[in-house]
Order: C-alpha cells, then structure tokens, then sequence
C-alpha cells in the first residue's frame, strides 16, 4: 500500500504530492485527510495524506511513512476537495491552503505543545453501600469522612478542593481512586429560559422564504440597521437544527462576535462552538475539537470559521457582508464568502448574506436574479431611524471648535443630562498622525517603509501601523536640536483627552486596537458599556457595526470625509458604509436618536446620502461611476504586486510582466500600470503594481499561472497575485 502525501513546506516550488510506503503497523488506520511524520532528505516532517492506493509505477527507491501524527483530526473528504478549489482560485500552494483550514494548534508543524485540558478528580473506588458501612464502622468526623459523604452526593470531587492528606489516606485504604477527565475551556451549560420577540410581517416573509428553499440558493439580505436581521437568523438557526442538520454564522469583527455568541448561547446553550482568533490556541483546539467530534451544531466565528468541519450542512450565514474582513490579505488570499458558496454547494445548503450597506456587487448580482433579494424596510420593535444632521466644520473652526462642533458638544451635554448614552466615531487611532518641527520641517518617518509614524501618547511612543516599528519620542527635534515639534493630525487618544476635559463629569471609555489588545478587552469593553457603566463609548471602526445599545441616543463622527480622500476606486463605497453603519448605533429602542456628522465637505454627495438613509440613491450614483470607469461589478480585478529589496529590479521586472501580460491575454482585457503601489516602500521592500480588468478573458488563467512559475525560482523579486482584491 502506497500514500501521496502533501508536505508541511509550503513554497510552490514543491507544490505537488510524493509517494510513500504505508507500513503494515498503519494500513488499517491510515486515511485520506490525516497528518502523518515522513522522511525527507535527512530529516522528519509532517505531510498531509492525500491519496491511498494499491500500486506503484515509478522505478525509484521509496521511503516508508515513520507514524501517524493524530489519527482523531483528519481533513475530511469536503475540506480536501476545499483545497483544490481555494488553491485554483487563489493560485496558492494547496498545503497552504489547507494550512489556512486548520486553527494554529493543529496546523502541520513540528508542535510538541499538548493543548489537550485535563482536570483532577476524586471519585469513589468501591461500591455505596461498602462505604456507608465504612462510614458507620468508623464513626468519626474529619476531612476523610467529609470527602467519602460528599462522594455519596457526587459522582466526582475536583481533587484541587481537598486536603492532599486525607486524600492520600483514602487512596491507601483503597476507597478512593483519582481520574483524570478532558475537559473544555469553553464550557456554557443548556440554554437559559428565552423570551422570543415575535418576527414581524417583514422579518416573517424573509424568514419563510428562506427555511422554505430546500435547495442552495443565495439570499441577499438587505435590512435597514436596526430592523432585526439577527432574529431571523436565530429562527432560521433553530429550524435548521430541528432538521437534524449544523450552521455556520460569520460575523466581521471579534468585538461584534461576543455579542451575537451571548445570543446564541441563550437559544442554543451548549449547542454552540466558537471560532475567532482572539481565542487562546488552547480554547480553538478545544472548539475544533467539538466540532470534529460533532458534539456542537452551531458554530459562530470571524473568517476562519467557514474551514470548520461541521458535516450536514444546513444553513451558512454571513452578517455584515459588505466587511473588508472577509477577504484574507494575505496568502492564501480566499474571500469567506466565496467559500461558504462553494461549501453551500456542496451540502445543496441556502447562503444568506445580510447587510444594511451590501456591496454594489452583492446588490447588482441581486437585481440581475443571481441571488434572491430580500427587503427589511423598517426597524423592528418600537425603534426609528435617528436624524442625521452635517456640520460644516470650515465654519466650526472659524468660531474656534477645531475637534468638537457646538452641535456635537450640546448634543453631548444633553444625552449626559438625560442618563443617555454616546458613541463618538473617528476612525485613526493614536494620539497625532504626524510629527513634523517647524523650525526645519523635519517629520518622522518610518525607516521602513516610508511613511509618517503615528504618536501615541500614552507609551510615548512613535509607530508604523504598517511593519510595527516603534521608537520613543523625542522631546526636541532629533534633526535640529529645537524645542519645536508640531504634533499634527487627529487620533483616537487626543479625542479621548479632549472629551475628559470637556466632560469632566463623564465616564468615558475607547475602543481601539491599542485598548483591545489584552484577551477579553473586546467583551469587557462592550459588556460594561452595554450595563451604562460609561456614558461615552469613543473608538474606531470596531465599534460602527452590528453593536446593540439600547441607551445609545447620539452618535457624533469626527473628520468623517477622511476615508473619501484615499485613492481607492471603493472609498466613496467603504465610507458610506462606515458612516451608514455607525449612524444605525443610535435610536435602536424607543428613545429617539440622532447623528450629527463633522466633515470639510458639507456638499458631498456621499455624506449627504447617508444623511437622508438613502442607500438606493448612492447605489445608483457610484454604479454609474463604476460602469464609466470599467470597475466592479462591471468587470473583474487582478492586482498584481511587484515586491523587491531593489528599486531598479523591481521596476525592470514590473516591466517585463506587463508587457508578457499585453502579448499574453485577451485584447479585450485592460492592463493598468506599472504604476508604484499605494504603500510603496514596506518593510524594506519596494512595491509596483499592475491591474488588469477583464470580463471574459479565457486566457488569462493560463497567463497568471506561467508567470507564477516563472518566479518561482526568483531570489530577489517577489510576484504577488490577488484575484479580486479589495483595494488598489
């Protein structure tokens, strides 16, 4: 018996299967999907099963497999074939690709870490009666009697919360006997007593239309913030599961996922898996665990969890499918979503994708009948859109209110008098975004890659948001020598500062990367928010979608128009969106809320549609832009990256790939480019790009793929290929 086995290197140079003997100790337990050590050169690796078969043609000398590695965690037969299309789609290596299936205590690697929890206990070691005669015999009272009586109300006694010597005793009368038992990090207990909120007519007929489809269709949800989305998902969940089959739901962010889990964990209890990666290597290999062992039906996570192996497949559902997060940027580069299709396919399951701000591709592929478009008009409950209102701040800075309106501070004044609750939006975190001196216009800058740092006050410190690095800020200019550094810009800390002395009385709490680093943060934060332990939540993105504050009655976004100058043919997309989403925090119950949006741009057509919650006017608007400019969904992207430690060798290979491309694919196609990338020095490494649009182009494919291998045996130049990126 011969294996094709699939080793850990993930490089393209060696992307392909090599034989070897199964032993006759592992033919019975060896199987596709299973990790096993083998011989390579002259050392012991890992390698993934991939094929079992009878016979071999080849003249070569074999190797012999040395052991399985885990005969309990296999990749199953969907999951391999997962690979080969995440592998096609991407043009990653297919052990990467399934690398990216497997959470980090589990992936192929040399890992001697035994993440398996055991805890200690007592249980007794003869039968009840033996120790209750044990007991009237030796009529006394200690710490030995106390634990045998105990054990005659439990099964079992956690060893930690006894005497050692009493215990000891026991175990040499033989009455007692210590186990160890595996046990899960997470653990909730059953369901608690549920109120259901009744759906309404709207929620009803998305609802019904969905559970009634017994074939795999997507749905486009589209569902005004606030108008009950998460119901219906729950009543979907719970339907799917009296079918006696799983669910998988994704949501973009960790600081959204704790939120809806606590839902979950109330309809479902114990039935529930989560799946994200603020979770300890421990708890993920106990949550795979779960799922691969199927004692959960219903796993709740962030992107990684649509690679979780629930069989039966039921339902996967995306929330907040418009989030850049969903697409890894890094290899493999897969879109969540496009995945959850191909599983959905594959268990003949409905994708539902719901959003308030669905991206113009989700929604055109909705109007053209490719996904059933479904419609949540109104909010559910007793709650109403907020009033947003635009302040122009040329005007505001012209009275002397260079961070905070007179609107913004009045509005903030009133929630606080009223023990109403406020979330202030800006999304850059730190302190100043740039540090320049006015004496000889010195500006720090990162060494490696070429842009400003950004300041954070509280560590003093200066940082590259980009490759990470950090240095101390100086109190005088390091060029000059003079005491006359400007900190310019605007950060999530110097709001934070400006707030507590305008609001003394306020308790004011942030939500950014810096303050969420520490496991748990995330919960905490919103938990202590949510029971109005603060009055003012101020923080970046993180805190604009999905969030749920029923005391939330004003929302206030500070230099909104931020997100509208990058150059990005989506930023008119992704900041209606961010604007759109945070707007919905306020008025979610039966107080009424309200927006006031801070921008230089009072006129601009994007904020004034978010002003006026008309999605389907911007919809209309950025699709003509699109169709004008020949970008999604009109046509398809390939973004090519051109990386070196080189300038001159970078650009000369930008060069001949653009020209290998013009002489290589469709004559339809556009090649944009070689152009320096956005970001263009990193960590060192200098960057070209070129774009290629297309719509039907059937060589393409071909083409990406032989210059793929081309660079393969490159050294210094790195060829970076991202179909359908997110950002140019």
């Amino acid at each position: 018996m011969y294996a094709e086995i699939l080793i850990e290197y993930p490089t393209k140079k060696i992307d392909k299967y090599f034989t070897y003997i199964v032993p006759d100790t592992i033919k019975e337990k060896i199987k596709p999907g299973m990790k096993v050590k083998i011989p390579f050169n002259t050392k012991i690796i890992n390698g993934f099963v991939i094929n079992i078969k009878s016979s071999y043609n080849e003249t070569y000398e074999l190797k012999e497999i040395v052991s399985l590695v885990d005969e309990e965690l296999i990749l199953n037969d969907e999951l391999l074939k997962l690979g080969y299309f995440i592998k096609d789609t991407t043009l990653c290596p297919l052990i990467t690709a399934y690398q990216a299936m497997l959470p980090s205590s589990l992936k192929i690697k040399d890992n001697n870490t035994n993440y398996n929890y055991y805890k200690t206990y007592i249980v007794l070691n003869k039968n009840r009666e033996e120790i209750k005669n044990y007991l009237n015999e030796y009529n006394k009272k200690n710490k030995q009697t106390t634990i045998l009586e105990e054990l005659l109300v439990n099964d079992k006694l956690l060893k930690k919360d006894y005497s050692i010597s009493a215990i000891n005793a026991l175990e040499k009368k033989n009455l007692i006997k210590i186990v160890k038992e595996q046990e899960y990090r997470i653990n909730k207990s059953n369901k608690k007593v549920l109120v259901k909120h009744e759906l309404n007519d709207e929620q009803t007929k998305a609802y019904k239309e969905i559970i009634e489809t017994k074939n795999n269709t997507t749905f486009l949800l589209e569902g005004i913030t606030g108008s009950g989305k998460t119901e219906i998902y729950l009543n979907l969940i719970n339907d799917v599961l009296k079918m006696r089959k799983t669910a998988i739901m994704l949501v973009p962010e960790i600081s959204l996922t704790m939120q809806i889990v606590e839902r979950f964990y109330d309809w479902f209890g114990s039935n529930v898996a989560i799946f994200h990666s603020a979770l300890s290597n421990g708890e993920k290999y106990d949550e795979y665990l779960k799922i691969l062992r199927e004692e959960v039906s219903v796993v709740v996570g962030t992107r990684s969890a649509i690679f979780t192996p629930l069989k039966n497949i039921g339902i996967i559902i995306i929330d907040e499918e418009h989030s850049d997060t969903y697409k890894q940027d890094n290899m493999p580069r897969y879109n969540a979503i496009e995945v959850a299709k191909e599983r959905c396919k594959y268990h003949n399951a409905p994708l539902v994708l719901g959003s308030a701000t669905p991206t113009l591709e989700s929604k055109a592929r909705a109007e053209k009948g490719v996904y059933k478009h479904l419609f949540l008009t109104k909010r559910a409950g007793e709650g109403t859109l907020p009033t947003v209102k635009i302040i122009d701040m040329v005007k505001e800075i012209k009275k002397g209110n260079f961070i905070f309106s007179e609107e913004l501070i009045n509005g903030i004044n009133k929630c606080l008098s009223n023990n109403e609750q406020v979330i202030i939006l800006l999304n850059r975190r730190g302190y100043s975004t740039t540090i320049n001196c006015s004496n000889c216009g010195y500006t720090y800058k990162c060494p490696n890659c070429d842009i400003t740092l950004t300041y954070h006050k509280t560590t003093n410190n200066l940082r590259c948001h980009y490759c990470g690095y950090n240095k101390k800020c100086d109190d005088v200019c390091p060029n000059c020598q003079e005491d006359a550094l400007n900190y310019l810009g605007l950060g999530t800390e110097k709001v934070e500062i400006e707030l507590k002395k305008l609001f003394n009385s306020a308790r004011i709490i942030r939500m950014d990367q810096d303050t969420t680093s520490k496991k748990g943060a995330h919960e905490k934060i919103i938990e202590t928010f949510k029971n109005r332990e603060y009055d003012i939540l101020l923080g970046t993105q993180m805190i604009s979608k999905g969030l749920d504050f029923p005391y939330v009655t004003l929302v206030g976004i500070i230099n909104a128009d931020n997100s509208l100058n990058m150059p990005d043919f989506r930023s008119n997309e992704k900041t209606f969106s961010l604007l759109y989403q945070a707007s919905g925090r306020a008025g979610r119950s039966n107080l009424k809320g309200n927006v006031i949006i801070q921008t230089f741009n009072p006129d601009n057509y994007v904020l004034n549609c978010v002003k006026n919650n008309d999605f389907k006017s911007f919809y209309k608007y950025e699709m003509n832009i699109r169709r004008i400019l020949k970008y999604p969904p009109y046509y398809f992207l390939v973004g090519l990256k051109i990386i070196s430690k080189d300038y001159k060798v970078a650009l000369e290979n930008a060069t001949k790939i653009c020209n290998y491309l013009k002489n290589n694919i469709d004559e339809s196609s556009i090649i944009l480019g070689p152009t320096t990338a956005n970001l263009f020095k990193f960590n060192n490494n200098y960057r070209f790009q070129i774009v290629i649009k297309y719509r039907f182009d059937q060589k393409l494919k071909n083409a990406l793929r032989d210059l793929d291998n081309i660079y393969l045996n490159e050294n210094n130049v790195f060829l970076e290929i991202d179909m359908e990126p997110l950002h140019i």
